[in-house]
């Protein structure tokens, strides 16, 4: 059966032809007008497999829709792609900080919007392969690959989704250098969406969050970052540095 597509949007021009446009690639859709109509469409059987979700809806803000799709179990897994006219990158942080898989500026084409449509499909159908993976321990870190968990010694520590996937891709990677770039494209999926700064940023964020066992991801100044291939523990805290212009340095 082809994919569910939420569409979340006021402008009833433009959701009437994202409608077109999606059923005529083949989609199935169902359309909500505002933040709470959405809630009770993403909690509707059958669930989507994607929601197109506008941030400046007329009642709840479409950042707060999302935070609250990832806090209930029945839509946690929904991918989420975000539109809107605010393309600042604070705007972009603060939607992948909530859990959004994509971000896409207002006014966009039709072409581009299927393209990222498909790419979080893609992404999405990948990870079933993730239920037959055990749970992956380093040092004082534990993560729940299937279930999007993470504990630092014996306390749960709570990640957005993107927070997830970064600190994934780095363990799996471990003692290897992962560039900006790569990180953009394996983490984000659409390099183009974010500059590198965000990639610092969040990996600031990060290891905050993991306290100790953030020190097991290391700063290569210039180039990127690294997972260390074995524990630390006991090691001093890793300095964050701040760079005096985008992508110059790294937290």
């Amino acid at each position: 059966m082809s994919p569910l597509i939420l569409i979340v949007e006021d402008e009833p021009d433009l959701r009437a032809t994202l409608e077109y446009n999606l059923q005529r690639e083949g989609y199935r859709t169902r359309s909500a007008a505002t933040g709470r109509q959405a809630l009770l469409a993403a909690r509707e059987e059958p669930f989507p497999d994607l929601v197109l979700l506008d941030v400046m809806l007329p009642d709840v803000s479409g950042t707060e829709i999302c935070r609250l799709l990832r806090a209930d179990e029945r839509t946690r897994a929904v991918p989420v792609l975000m539109a809107t006219a605010r393309g600042e990158e604070i705007d972009r942080v603060v939607g992948f900080e909530v859990g959004a898989d994509d971000y896409v500026v207002k006014p966009y084409s039709v072409r581009e919007l299927l393209l990222r449509i498909r790419a979080v499909l893609r992404r999405a159908q990948a990870k079933p392969a993730e239920q037959a993976k055990p749970d992956v321990e380093f040092g004082r870190l534990r993560l729940d690959i299937s279930g999007h968990r993470c504990w630092v010694d014996a306390d749960e520590t709570i990640l957005t989704a993107l927070e997830f996937r970064l600190l994934q891709t780095l363990l799996e990677r471990r003692g290897r250098v992962q560039t900006r770039d790569m990180l953009l494209t394996d983490v984000w999926g659409v390099s183009t969406a974010v500059t590198t700064r965000t990639v610092d940023t969040h990996v600031k964020r990060l290891r905050q969050k993991l306290g100790l066992a953030g020190n097991y991801v290391e700063t290569l100044r210039g180039v990127g970052y690294r997972f260390l291939p074995a524990p630390n523990d006991g090691a001093a805290p890793v300095m964050d540095e701040h760079p005096k212009r985008d992508g110059g340095g790294a937290p």
